[in-house]
């Protein structure tokens, strides 16, 4: 689960990482009157869940609370695209005002699983590259790029924190300030089950204060029940339709850009479904596992999500039947096409328990199925119908 920026802040502020004094608003008036109050030069950001956002035009100066009234009426309500959005961009319709500072220079830090590493833990990176899209310092200049590994079950050792702000170049007056955000930091990804936090960037001022200008942090959906008060922050409307639509309906599913639908049990067999569909030169349109209980209503659901998506023009369904019987998907996969009506050229691959009776019922029924046996011939079957 991912929050906006101004609800990250709200939590740093609450585990003592200094934030830029600020506030949000959804109309341009509330923009002036937070200025007012702040009373210097001010930033207008724009509230979405995505980056990029200053090259998209989502992030302006304002010298006067007149002209943050001004810009806020060009963000507000606008359609703001940048490369994490997709083409389709999200309306804007919260923006975060804060103090303008002197910037004496932009650090990176942020926290994630590494699963690279033997023992999988938390791992804290710091980058002087702070500022610019993590992913391109990693791929470009990697060694600008400082981890540390942390044991989730142990305390944050002090000299952790002053390895990585001595490794960024700070003064030995600062060492102290960023060894404490950074303990902070990993405090509260512990604390909340978080999946990712991120300071981008870490503001060192000219007058030698450290504060956080941004904030992300993404949450793991399994321990949000343990925080009844971050999942109140969800902004379903930041959210993917489908995607929303099929975590309502209990199905786990991702939207993609491609044209072939996927129908599968198993996340592990779906990657490989959709690893498939790419080999045999087609484009997987999602990622769905119905799960290992595929009744016929989970079916129809899971169709009625994937024909919901018009770029689809074909669909695989592919099911391994280990507890799960081969002929009761058979039969789930006739009465939810019957019941819908569904037009859309399929593709159906059963393997497992009574896989034989699974592909009787299809081949004998009055719906067209082009019935594949082996994976690969399964993908090559859908691509050639699109």
């Amino acid at each position: 689960m991912k929050i906006h920026e101004y609800q990250a802040k709200k939590i740093f502020k609450d585990y003592g990482i200094p934030i830029p004094e600020g506030d949000v608003a959804t109309t341009p008036e509330e923009v002036r009157n937070i200025a007012e109050r702040i009373g210097k030069r001010v930033v207008v950001k724009a509230q979405i869940h995505a980056g990029g956002r200053g090259k998209g035009g989502g992030v302006k100066t304002a010298d006067s609370p007149e002209e943050a009234e001004k810009v806020a009426g060009e963000i507000i309500g606008m359609n703001l695209v940048t490369h994490q959005t997709g083409p389709e961009g999200k309306t804007v319709k919260t923006v975060l005002v804060e103090e303008a500072l002197d910037i004496e220079k932009e650090l990176y830090l942020g926290i994630a699983i590494d699963r690279a590493w033997d023992q999988e833990q938390p791992v804290i990176m710091a980058s002087e590259a702070g500022g610019m899209e993590i992913e391109e310092v990693a791929s470009k200049t990697p060694e600008k790029i400082i981890k540390v590994g942390a044991n989730p079950v142990g305390s944050f050792s002090g000299f952790q924190g002053r390895k990585i702000a001595y490794g960024l170049g700070m003064d030995k007056p600062v060492v102290g300030k960023a060894s404490k955000i950074i303990e902070s930091l990993y405090r509260l990804f512990v604390e909340k089950d978080a999946s990712l936090v991120e300071i981008n960037p870490l503001l060192l001022t000219k007058d030698g204060e450290l504060l956080a200008l941004d904030a992300k942090i993404n949450f793991d959906d399994d321990g949000l029940y343990r925080h009844p008060e971050i999942k109140e922050l969800r902004d379903v409307d930041e959210e993917e339709p489908l995607e929303l639509k099929a975590s309502n309906a209990g199905v786990n599913y991702i939207k993609l850009d491609g044209n072939v639908g996927c129908m599968v049990n198993g996340a592990g067999l779906a990657m490989a479904t959709m690893d498939l569909i790419k080999l045999a030169g087609g484009e997987p349109a999602n990622f769905l596992d119905v799960g290992g209980g595929a009744s016929a209503e989970s079916i129809e659901k899971a169709f009625r999500i994937l024909t919901s998506d018009k770029n689809v023009k074909a669909i695989l369904v592919n099911i391994f039947g280990g507890i799960l019987r081969c002929d009761r998907v058979a039969s789930g996969v006739i009465e939810a096409a019957t019941n819908m009506n569904l037009t859309l050229p399929m593709v159906v691959r059963l393997q497992g328990t009574n896989v034989e009776e699974g592909r009787k019922l299809l081949q004998e029924s009055s719906l067209k199925f082009e019935v594949a046996e082996g994976l690969f011939e399964a993908a090559e079957k859908v691509v050639a119908l699109v």
